[in-house]
């Protein structure tokens, strides 16, 4: 080995120092890549605290490229309606969010009731609901009075509003609520009374609303509340298809379109599900047509021609040319829009209600007191063995029940069951509080959030008190852009008066019979859906209260 072979392995095991001009050449090759790692930490700083910057401007960081969108799936994590609340109230009421720069998810977020008058009401025409809304809900809604905007939802607006307010429809709304409360409903709490088990009350008022609405829409009684509380395949598809709709509504259009497309994932769900949907309707829509075809033949009022469900009303409907004015697929649409409109609403309301109570058993005396009061002021039983059981509430004494009323519209405004909604704008507009909206911006107002604004309610405004409604023991309404449950404006909820009839109804049957009581430890969340259901329902126990005869 050479005298030069051995100084070389000498230096790569020992560690010894090279000679200046190799350490020089050294240092020169890593610079680049120090300056490199210096610039990129630099741009990093820079854009996380430029991101971080923009919650003071935007209520939210904004990154490039994905936007708010860290933050958003943060708040999909924990509680969705929470998270707006929180972003609105740090905001004074209105934020804009903006997604990834690939995708549809930019929109301005409002809780001002300013605002909310201006978009339902004073501007109304500049605010549809738009194409993506349409686009998104349309496999589901078709065409029907939820989602349409235009001549399409005036003509349908103006034919259910003259429904809704027919003697023959409000008699029908009420006889079918007699008949599923009493025959149905109370029988089903009897039993769960007696063996002591527990049940899943939000479940039983959907299975109440969805037989309800049903007998409204369609004129037929799918039976989900029927003894054994049957899985129904139309309550079922329905149920699924709907889940499935909302999460088109977090998923870029584009990804949900190509999902379709290739029948996986929730779209393979929503698509199976349509089907069970489809197939329900258009059987009922045949069969009702050959019912009224079998009348008109006949030339006598038969029980087909007297009916006077929505399915019914529209059907018989005629053009200029003496036509039928709607397709079967139009049909189905209206009839599919109402049930989601009346079956969610109600029975998710009433279940926060309960849930309320539980919590303010304060309130629950001051209904029972009410109730007792309107039963005592009876002049005698229908007969004169009646017992508690079979105690029936009548319109007028409904209509007498404010602190109730009170109560549910307490309910609602912390716990709205339709939590937000959407607009389009179709051109450039600007809001009262002074938000800019250009052309085809998406404006999402956020009711949930609404409820629990201090510049709206006051300082007590997180609490459940149903006296804020009450004006010398008479309910008072609030403004529709303050409390707005059932919308505002020309879109004002058609059924608000039967929403309210029916929460009474039975909240009044259930209360007057029965203590509820939420299972210890259950669990009490939303669920992000199109209404405000609870996540894991609402498991309670009842005990049944010591009337006696009347």
């Amino acid at each position: 080995m050479s005298v030069m072979d051995t100084a070389v392995s000498h230096n790569a095991t020992t560690g010894a120092a090279e000679t200046p001009g190799a350490s020089s050449s050294g240092l020169a090759g890593l610079l680049p890549e120090v300056q490199t790692l210096e610039l990129l930490v630099a741009v990093s700083i820079f854009v996380v605290i430029h991101s971080l910057r923009q919650r003071r401007a935007q209520g939210l960081p904004s990154w490039p490229l994905v936007g708010m969108l860290p933050s958003l799936l943060l708040g999909l994590r924990s509680d969705m309606y929470e998270w707006i609340t929180g972003v609105i109230k740090a905001r004074g009421g209105t934020f804009t969010f903006r997604g990834p720069w690939f995708t549809n998810l930019q929109c301005v977020v409002t809780a001002d009731p300013r605002n909310l008058e201006h978009l339902l009401k004073t501007k109304f025409g500049s605010f549809p609901k738009g194409p993506y809304f349409r686009d998104t809900v349309r496999d589901l809604l078709g065409d029907g009075i939820f989602g349409a905007d235009d001549e399409v939802w005036r003509r349908q607006r103006k034919a259910a509003s003259l429904e809704f307010h027919s003697a023959e429809f409000r008699a029908l709304t009420a006889s079918s609520l007699v008949e599923l409360v009493h025959r149905r409903l109370l029988p089903v709490l009897a039993d769960v009374e007696a063996t002591g088990s527990a049940i899943d009350l939000q479940d039983v008022l959907l299975r109440l609303t969805f037989d309800n609405v049903c007998m409204i829409a369609f004129g037929v009684d799918p039976g989900c509340l029927s003894p054994g509380l049957p899985e129904i395949p139309f309550a079922r598809a329905f149920e699924d298809a709907t889940e499935a709709t909302i999460v088109r509504f977090v998923t870029p259009t584009t990804v949900w379109r190509a999902m379709r497309a290739l029948g996986v994932g929730h779209e393979r769900v929503l698509q199976r599900s349509l089907a069970g949907v489809d197939a329900f309707a258009y059987d009922v829509i045949r069969k009702r047509k050959e019912e009224l075809e079998a009348a008109a033949a006949a030339g006598r009022g038969t029980e087909a021609g007297r009916r006077s469900d929505l399915l019914t009303v529209f059907t018989k409907m005629r053009d200029e040319d003496g036509r039928p004015a709607y397709s079967d697929k139009f049909l189905r649409d209206i009839c599919v829009n109402f049930i989601l409109a009346g079956r969610d609403t109600s029975s998710v309301a009433l279940a926060w209600f309960f849930w309320l109570l539980g919590k303010n058993p304060g309130v629950e005396a001051k209904i029972l007191e009410e109730i007792e009061g309107i039963v005592a002021a009876r002049k005698a039983p229908a007969t004169a063995g009646e017992v508690e059981e079979e105690l029936v509430f009548q319109p007028e004494e409904v209509k007498r029940m404010e602190y109730l009323h009170a109560a549910l519209s307490e309910a609602l405004r912390l716990y709205p069951s339709v939590p937000v909604d959407h607009k389009e704008v179709v051109e450039d507009e600007v809001f009262p509080d002074g938000t800019v909206l250009r052309k085809g911006t998406k404006v999402i107002y956020a009711m949930y959030a609404m409820g629990r604004m201090e510049s709206i309610w006051g300082e007590d405004c997180m609490e459940y008190r149903p006296e804020r409604w009450l004006r010398d023991g008479r309910f008072m309404s609030e403004s529709a852009y303050k409390f707005t449950a059932f919308n505002g404006g020309p879109r004002l909820c058609l059924g608000k008066d039967f929403a309210y009839y029916q929460m009474k109804f039975a909240a009044a049957s259930i209360l007057h019979r029965y203590g509820v009581h939420v299972v210890e430890g259950h669990p009490v969340a939303p669920k992000m859906a199109l209404t405000m259901y609870m996540k894991h329902g609402l498991k309670v126990t009842l005990t049944k209260r010591d009337k006696g005869k009347l």
